[in-house]
């Protein structure tokens, strides 16, 4: 039997066949994926072969095989070993929540952001939330940062999970995909949660950061299903979504304003720093790329991100 794994209880699963049956599964020996060094073999959203078997006179099922995954978002492992543990795999859209204050987004955060998403080959869509709650100033800004991703061709919709406006248009995008949700804590990840799916009453961060900083505690993902055919997986207590380990050579990649010059500059391992005859800095002194966006290049390569990660990926 076929089916998507759902829930991970570090040595249980929960799989859901095509037909809407869920089964507890386990699995059987050790699993070894090609290339990843994982504590977890099995992660929320595998696609996964599974035979039943008669347990404690309980039919559950043992994983035999993992198919390829589309995608998959990592974080460090508990121990100190270059071990990951995987969060999640084969999802379709992942959103971020950003607001001007309380809390402030700041663009290196967004930034950040993206060159993850797009290093794990996930589709990132902005979301520019409170809207019912700026001045006419405030607006402007939402509409500069707007174009400014737009421009680089990053879907952006600004929205109010408190009234409800534009929550239809994020619907519309979740349909007959895997979404998850990312953002500053007290952004209204939840509260945007709840006004698309208000039947989930998904937990929100029960500890603190304050309480949390320096433990890596266990958490396990979950995947429900949503009544417009579409689904969402719930990370509760992972602090976020991770910047990926990558070498210097192929930040640029992940920039794709950037990527789209990489054949005109002069060196093809050019870092876009001093280089001569460098396209990406030609285009930043012609005002064709926002000097925020490398600035936050810039940041990322000279290794800032640890503790920009630390103190700025909470759930709520």
């Amino acid at each position: 039997m076929t089916g998507t794994v759902y829930k991970s209880t570090g040595s249980w699963y929960t799989v859901k066949v095509n037909g809407g049956k869920a089964y507890e599964c386990r699995i059987k020996g050790k699993f070894r994926i090609q290339g990843i060094k994982s504590t977890n073999p099995v992660a929320v959203g595998d696609l996964v072969d599974f035979k039943l078997e008669l347990n404690n006179d309980q039919e559950t099922g043992v994983i035999e095989y993992i198919h390829e995954r589309q995608n998959y978002i990592i974080r460090k492992s508990v121990n100190l070993s270059k071990q990951t543990h995987i969060i999640a795999s084969n999802i379709d859209v992942v959103f971020l929540l950003i607001t001007l204050n309380n809390p402030t987004t700041h663009t290196t955060f967004i930034d950040r952001f993206l060159v993850t998403a797009e290093a794990y080959g996930i589709k990132a869509i902005l979301l520019f939330n409170k809207i019912d709650t700026y001045t006419d100033d405030e607006l402007l800004e939402i509409k500069y940062l707007a174009a400014l991703y737009r421009k680089i061709g990053y879907e952006c919709i600004g929205i109010s999970a408190k009234t409800g406006k534009n929550v239809d248009k994020v619907k519309s995008v979740m349909k007959d995909k895997v979404s998850m949700f990312s953002g500053h804590s007290g952004v209204g990840k939840s509260t945007l949660i709840n006004t698309i799916a208000p039947g989930l009453a998904l937990k929100t961060a029960e500890i603190s950061d304050q309480h949390q900083q320096g433990q890596h505690t266990t958490t396990f993902a979950e995947m429900f299903d949503l009544d417009f055919d579409a689904q969402i997986i719930d990370t509760p207590g992972i602090k976020g979504f991770g910047v990926v380990d990558m070498d210097k050579e192929e930040l640029g990649d992940y920039f794709p304003e950037f990527f789209e010059l990489k054949s005109e500059c002069k060196f093809n391992n050019c870092l876009h720093i001093n280089e001569p005859k460098c396209a990406v800095k030609q285009a930043l002194d012609n005002g064709e790329i926002a000097w925020s966006r490398y600035k936050s290049y810039l940041q990322i390569l000279e290794g800032e991100e640890e503790h920009y990660r630390k103190n700025n990926y909470d759930e709520e």
